[in-house]
């Protein structure tokens, strides 16, 4: 038993039972200037330290990060940081999530133009034979178009990039596109892909999807006239009805923030295009 132990263990006989402190500490063994000790140190800059470089690298080790401390011209050392390190427990393997990014809250504002800025969602559902699959949705913010439906078994930043590729050719490249926190929108091949396009990507905060409120009532439009109104035999069914519902949403569904317009409608009375 460490004497730190001991010490309280003395402290707790003398509480609990009544015992003296000269009897306690007999008992165990430890001497009675021990007890008494208090200790000078003041290591409160030294755990705030760690603390700190355990909070920004929460993976390394003790050697890694004394290197820190010594390369950063901090006095301490070897001895006295292991000592604190161990005292905060620090040398238990930790556990650690993959953490984001800290995403800002920022209003969600109109586009003036059109490509000013996208915004991507994933849905899902279920065919007859109960096989999964998950939608792409695509739309420029600015008329509400719907630039893709894309209906496939399973997506991944490879596939999320091959569509955006395509979707510029036809339509321009957008300026910035607007997504949550998905795996496929946080892949290294979608985030190199954007940035060889000098795109930005405009992450909404976790758990927050009114910040892509375009999209999400898109979605919901979606939803109602095909996946809540039909079911599927087979993907290739549900994505000719996607398809067509595309067509029609985009030539003629009527927007209460277009002017009761349709996306393209609006594009011809508003942009003259």
């Amino acid at each position: 038993m460490k004497s730190g132990d001991r010490k309280n263990a003395v402290a707790y006989l003398n509480k609990s039972y009544q015992v003296s402190i000269t009897r306690a500490c007999a008992t165990l063994g430890l001497p009675k200037s021990v007890f008494y000790y208090c200790s000078v140190k003041d290591d409160s800059q030294v755990i705030e330290k760690l603390n700190q470089l355990v909070e920004s690298k929460p993976r390394r080790g003790f050697p890694y990060l004394f290197n820190r401390i010594r390369n950063e011209g901090l006095p301490w050392n070897k001895k006295r940081v292991k000592r604190v390190y161990n005292l905060l427990k620090l040398n238990i393997r930790r556990k650690c999530k993959r953490r984001l990014p800290e995403r800002l809250r920022v209003a969600l504002a109109a586009p003036a133009k059109i490509n000013q800025c996208w915004s991507m969602d994933f849905m899902h559902d279920t065919l007859m034979n109960g096989r999964k699959v998950r939608i792409f949705n695509v739309i420029d913010d600015y008329n509400r178009q719907a630039l893709s439906v894309n209906v496939d078994y399973s997506h991944s930043g490879l596939s999320v990039s091959r569509v955006l590729e395509q979707l510029i050719e036809i339509n321009g490249k957008p300026e910035q596109i607007r997504c949550d926190n998905g795996p496929e929108f946080l892949s290294i091949v979608l985030t190199e892909y954007c940035n060889s396009k000098n795109i930005k990507l405009k992450y909404i905060q976790p758990g927050k999807p009114t910040q892509n409120a375009y999209i999400e009532r898109f979605n919901r439009t979606y939803r109602e006239d095909i996946l809540d109104a039909y079911l599927f035999e087979d993907i290739n069914q549900l994505r000719e009805l996607s398809w067509n519902w595309l067509e029609d949403y985009n030539l003629n569904h009527p927007h209460k923030s277009l002017k009761r317009l349709s996306p393209l409608k609006y594009i011809e009375e508003f942009q003259h295009i």
